[in-house]
């Protein structure tokens, strides 16, 4: 039985912590109660939007006047195709740390980069979730999705999920018509192969190992490096990184460097060049800024993340997130892209 709830706070839904309210809200525990709340919802002819942990999205002040569905459907199958092929199918509820917690834990390489990244199984799919020289994309077979056109389950494979650089088609073509219950993994029991991010290799020189690096130890370094410079979404109210880093064409890239030669460069896989944004809010002068007027700020070791530390509104932030858009087109030229959604 279904336990929809009405006039629900959205500010609980996102870790940024702000936003107007939904008219309807239900949790999703199973693939038979995800069917039965979309067709309550069709029946009222009410919108949908279903979410996992709420850490990469923000919602408007307006609310959402449909029905929001939180998934919580969980699962962790791991069929061992051989003793080194292993093909794991996760519950889109699962909380994603926790699952590369188990995969490492059994020796399993493919994901151990994507340590502590907050957030739902099912939500890394949707932007194609990297960090640290790896991605989803790398090791995703399927997705698991209930079709609403059909009103059937079925799978979606690798290749029909059109990953790029932080995005797929679930965030375009495929929106408002699966809702993913489960994504299946290919990881290897074997020791990651070097070389690993910049990053990673720096922890590993000042905290030497005595052997090869496992999948653990990588999760290890991961896990140490983010804590070190990224604030828990469960104390301080924040969405992680809010801008993604931009691709810049070969000619405004010689123009900038020519300018800023200590600006990082690094190259794209589609032949342009990507800029840190976290060095473009630096240098734009938004490294540990606190704002009184808008009750928000960036974080002090990663200017990315926007923090809200006493914001009454996603309006304050929207204001403060478009002072640094600002700041970073009249300093560079370079028009930064957020990353969470704006729901609804």
């Amino acid at each position: 039985m279904l336990n929809i709830q009405g006039d629900v706070p959205l500010s609980q839904f996102s870790t940024m912590r702000l936003g107007g309210t939904a008219a309807f809200a239900v949790e999703i525990r199973t693939r038979a109660e995800l069917k039965e709340a979309i067709q309550w919802a069709q029946e009222k002819s009410l919108s949908i939007i279903m979410i996992g942990g709420g850490s990469n999205i923000v919602w408007q002040d307006a609310g959402f006047h449909g029905l929001l569905m939180i998934n919580r459907i969980l699962g962790y199958e791991d069929y061992a195709e051989t003793e080194e092929s292993h093909f794991i199918t996760v519950g889109a509820g699962e909380i994603w740390d926790s699952v590369v917690m188990r995969a490492t834990a059994s020796g399993l390489t493919g994901i151990e980069a994507l340590s502590l990244i907050p957030g739902t199984a099912g939500a890394t799919p949707i932007q194609n979730v990297g960090a640290y020289g790896q991605d989803i994309s790398q090791t995703l077979t399927s997705v698991e999705v209930f079709d609403t056109q059909t009103m059937q389950l079925t799978n979606i494979p690798r290749e029909a999920c059109g990953f790029g650089y932080r995005k797929s088609l679930f965030q375009t073509d495929y929106r408002g018509r699966f809702y993913i219950t489960a994504v299946t993994l290919h990881l290897i029991r074997a020791n990651p192969y070097p070389p690993y991010y910049s990053a990673v290799e720096k922890y590993f020189a000042d905290n030497p190992l005595e052997g090869p690096a496992t999948p653990h130890d990588v999760r290890s370094a991961v896990t140490a490096i983010r804590q070190a410079k990224l604030p828990d979404p469960a104390t301080v109210a924040n969405c992680g990184s809010f801008f993604g880093n931009p691709i810049i064409e070969s000619g405004k890239v010689i123009e900038l460097q020519a300018q800023y030669p200590m600006m990082p460069v690094w190259p794209s896989e589609d032949g342009g060049s990507k800029i840190p944004a976290a060095w473009l809010l630096e240098n734009a002068g938004y490294k540990n800024v606190h704002d009184p007027a808008t009750g928000m700020g960036t974080w002090p070791a990663q200017p990315l993340v926007l923090v809200n530390e006493h914001a009454k509104s996603t309006a304050d932030l929207l204001a403060f997130r478009d002072t640094i858009l600002a700041a970073v087109q009249d300093t560079f030229g370079i028009t930064l892209h957020q990353e969470p959604e704006l729901l609804p």
